[in-house]
């Protein structure tokens, strides 16, 4: 046998660990990493999510509890989502900018915990607040009325940076929405709040867990805002326009199915990239692991490098805290 060419030996840097390691193009570290975390009004005690395994609806204490442990860990941040009850949501979503509604008061009581130690993100959106579940107000044919919604962002982002978050994620996907509240925060004395615009967040089969998670009340599906799967361009399109009008963040959704969105936006913008890895994404390596068909931690770890290294800088994933336990 003729011995392969001595300078053509790949595989002499994938030999052992500790080699792997050091020649290793893409790394995970837990600053990267941001948990969602869900805070439900009117509970004494935090509640199991059954179609997300390990992830719980939280009571505003458990939650700063919560927040304080991510802080030990070393996390980047920590992702607030309100679920009201049923009997406080309206067409309007009111209970999303009022001082006394769930998701504002569980911001106070994290940032007032936690300070500056860890990065406090909002979700900003009515699909939470609204009796129809829509991300938006409902005009009198039942579509959402783009401008109106863009109002109640507004009205949102005042009241969420109030209550002192550091970040608004803009996750509504209405036009304009990133410079209406941009001009909204900073005419009122808020431009140091960051603004996270999920760019380029798909309708997915994948958001089921979600919505159990929220309690929503969708009715239909959110196909006429939410970006078409089989659309590219269209991405780019609409992260263009939101680094046009001021983004500080942009944020790619689902992930996993959209790496080569993320890579493409990485190229191109000139801010940080997030991926938001969903509910279904997570429970999908649970459930497959709790069957025993696959490694959990393996595949947990897997499908975040696989997203870090398509480009994201941040990612918003439920594994947050299991994968920062086992980061170096």
């Amino acid at each position: 046998m003729i011995p392969a060419h001595p300078t053509s030996r790949p595989r002499r840097l994938r030999q052992n660990a500790a080699v792997r390691r050091l020649v290793a193009q893409t790394r995970l570290h837990r600053a990267d990493l941001v948990l969602p975390a869900f805070v439900r009004a009117g509970i004494s005690e935090p509640v199991d999510i059954e179609a997300m395994p390990g992830v719980q609806q939280h009571t505003v204490d458990s939650l700063v509890a919560l927040a304080h442990e991510c802080v030990a860990e070393g996390l980047g941040g920590l992702m607030l989502f309100g679920v009201p009850q049923d009997a406080d949501k309206d067409p309007l979503g009111c209970a999303g900018d009022a001082p006394d509604g769930i998701l504002n008061v569980a911001l106070r009581a994290v940032r007032d915990a936690v300070g500056d130690d860890l990065v406090v993100m909002a979700d900003l959106c009515l699909d939470e607040f609204t009796s129809h579940g829509h991300c938006g107000v409902l005009d009198d044919q039942g579509r959402v009325d783009n401008d109106a919604t863009l109002d109640r962002y507004a009205a949102m982002a005042l009241a969420q940076a109030r209550a002192g978050a550091h970040v608004l994620g803009l996750s509504g996907m209405m036009d304009g929405q990133v410079g209406y509240v941009r001009a909204a925060l900073d005419a009122n004395g808020f431009a140091d709040v960051i603004v996270l615009a999920y760019a380029a967040k798909y309708t997915s089969g994948l958001y089921g867990p979600f919505r159990e998670a929220v309690a929503s009340s969708l009715v239909g599906d959110r196909a006429t805002y939410q970006q078409d799967p089989a659309n590219a361009r269209e991405a780019i399109r609409e992260i263009e326009l939101d680094l046009a009008e001021g983004a500080d963040i942009i944020m790619i959704k689902p992930a996993g199915p959209h790496l080569d969105i993320i890579a493409a936006a990485a190229q191109i913008s000139t801010v940080p990239v997030a991926a938001y890895q969903i509910s279904g994404e997570y429970s999908s390596i649970v459930a497959a692991a709790d069957r025993g068909w696959i490694d959990r931690d393996r595949a947990m770890h897997e499908s975040l490098l696989h997203i870090r290294r398509a480009g994201a800088d941040i990612i918003l994933t439920y594994f947050a805290l299991d994968a920062a336990r086992t980061l170096g």
